[in-house]
């Protein structure tokens, strides 16, 4: 399973414009509803204890039921989510114990990759992996939330590319995918945007670098700070 990393379209500004960045993978219907829904529950526009009834779900949103079963499954798996048995989708609160396991394991998952990027990106990837980076500063700095989401999902598919493991690639592709609605719920944190890229830069110097256990490092401080961020921001709610 190798995963290629991919550059971001983006336009550089003239006055008063904004970079544009095109949606760099082809999402399913059932991975629209389950980004959709997951931010609705992480905002708190469904709250716990909410029913999710995939007729009522199928037909607000204009499919099939299959799609939407298959997003509830995700959920369930994220732990946003509880099924119960012949009685149906609730909306859930996952434990703060099961959030940090899934948050220690996440940490030590990307930052294997990190460091073994530091060792076996190529490069042509460090250098795509830095023009990336100076994107999202781009992004960053226009305050562009919904762009800069979609870049740090480049950024971090990028760094698992570049390990060059397809077994790693696909056991923290598995977790990040559980873990999603919470790392992006994290953005809406106030200030997290200027603080995710000090985080990135201190990781992408790293790679460039060669530096394994540096990169290793950043990228482990990067996960945990971005599960505090999630927690913080979930108080709020």
């Amino acid at each position: 399973m190798s995963v290629l990393p991919v550059r971001l379209p983006l336009n550089r500004p003239t006055t008063g414009a904004r970079p544009t960045g095109a949606r760099p993978l082809r999402m399913t219907r059932a991975e629209e509803l389950r980004m959709q829904l997951a931010d609705e529950i992480t905002r708190g526009t469904l709250p716990p204890g909410t029913a999710l009834d995939e007729t009522a779900l199928a037909a607000r949103f204009g499919v099939s039921r299959t799609p939407v079963r298959e997003a509830l499954r995700e959920l369930v798996a994220s732990g946003l989510v509880d099924a119960r048995p012949h009685r149906g989708a609730v909306v859930a609160r996952p434990s703060v114990a099961r959030l940090q396991n899934m948050f220690e394991v996440m940490a030590e998952l990307e930052a294997l990759c990190a460091g073994l990027s530091a060792l076996n990106m190529t490069p042509p990837e460090r250098q795509q992996l830095e023009r990336l980076h100076a994107d999202m500063g781009e992004l960053m700095r226009l305050g562009d939330f919904s762009a800069y989401r979609e870049a740090n999902e480049l950024f971090h598919t990028s760094i698992y590319a570049g390990s060059h493991n397809d077994y790693l690639i696909e056991l923290t592709l598995g977790t990040r995918r559980r873990l999603s609605p919470f790392r992006r719920a994290q953005f809406r944190a106030l200030g997290r945007l200027a603080l995710s890229h000090s985080e990135h830069e201190r990781v992408t110097t790293a790679i460039l670098r060669g530096d394994r256990d540096g990169a290793a490092a950043a990228m482990r401080d990067h996960i945990a700070i971005v599960h505090d961020a999630y927690e913080q921001y979930a108080q709020t709610l």
